[in-house]
């Protein structure tokens, strides 16, 4: 088959649920919940953690960037989703598709050290508690957030110049709620190859190296808590780390399970359905984890329902 470039201006055809006619409308209500929830769960932790002064600590200052973050994810993927529910086909030009890839890439690998950076948070404050305050200092912290931000989104920028010189004439159809790589990839008859590559590469150097250090900071923060005497101690550091291990292992299962396998054996109707994990779920997720395990934050929370019933 002859290759056929697709230019900026030309469209593609994005098929979100179409295939599931009957659930047209169920769908879109839970996913219109999902959305409102994460969107206000996300925005309710960053108020509460602002307001709070005793809550002006790195762990919150971390765990407000993690709540902009997925508010971020969110904003790039479910509007256009939702208006997929009300066309039969949506079209989209190849530069919207890339720019919605960048932002949904950059947002992801930013997501990758942000939690790296947290748990090296909690080693630091579980490990060597009496020089956290001089370790963790806010312009340190500033530099750590800011550094993960800008390593990420630059991240992103060599797969979307690598995309935007495919050539697509299998299909202008893209089997997907967004435009993701894989679906892309799918479509193109350019050999992939390099692009394959090169997500290999990154995902060892952002993901696993990412979770192989998380991994060697709680090994190192578990070790720290059974030699503590104090139960309460035990308890207390347990818990400031549970609600983060429990958002790490979310996140990570389901990139992994959905990302880190040769473009070739995916199918994009499974694709759709373990996206939505990292997509919908995790963002969702994230705030209801934190509010339940962290109990300075859900004492913050409910003290500010309390305020406001009065």
């Amino acid at each position: 088959m002859e290759k056929q470039n697709l230019s900026m201006n030309e469209d593609f055809l994005v098929v979100g649920f179409s295939d599931l006619p009957q659930l047209q409308i169920p769908l879109f209500l839970v996913f219109l919940l999902i959305y409102l929830f994460t969107f206000l769960g996300n925005v309710l932790i960053m108020i509460t953690i602002y307001s709070n002064s005793h809550l002006h600590t790195p762990m919150y200052f971390f765990l407000t960037d993690l709540s902009f973050l997925d508010f971020s994810y969110t904003l790039v993927i479910f509007p256009k989703m939702l208006c997929y529910f009300f066309m039969k086909g949506t079209h989209v030009s190849l530069t919207e598709c890339l720019i919605q890839l960048y932002f949904f890439m950059g947002i992801a690998s930013v997501e990758f050290l942000l939690l790296t950076i947290m748990a090296y948070d909690r080693y630091v404050a579980i490990c060597n508690p009496f020089h956290y305050m001089t370790i963790m200092k806010k312009a340190v912290c500033m530099r750590l957030a800011v550094g993960s931000w800008g390593a990420g989104l630059l991240n992103a920028i060599p797969h979307i110049v690598l995309m935007s010189r495919l050539s697509f004439c299998k299909s202008h159809t893209i089997n997907h709620f967004f435009c993701d790589m894989t679906a892309l990839l799918q479509i193109s008859c350019t050999n992939t190859v390099i692009i394959d590559t090169l997500n290999y590469i990154n995902g060892f150097v952002i993901a696993i190296m990412s979770f192989i250090l998380i991994i060697i900071s709680y090994s190192k923060i578990t070790s720290s808590i059974l030699k503590m005497k104090s139960k309460v101690g035990q308890h207390k550091a347990f818990s400031t780390c549970a609600s983060h291990l429990t958002v790490v292992m979310l996140y990570y299962g389901s990139v992994v399970f959905t990302y880190m396998r040769p473009t070739s054996s995916y199918s994009m109707s499974e694709s759709k359905i373990s996206s939505l994990a990292y997509v919908a779920i995790t963002p969702l997720c994230n705030p209801i984890i934190y509010s339940l395990k962290n109990t300075e934050l859900k004492n913050a929370l409910l003290k500010r329902k309390a305020q406001h019933q009065v």
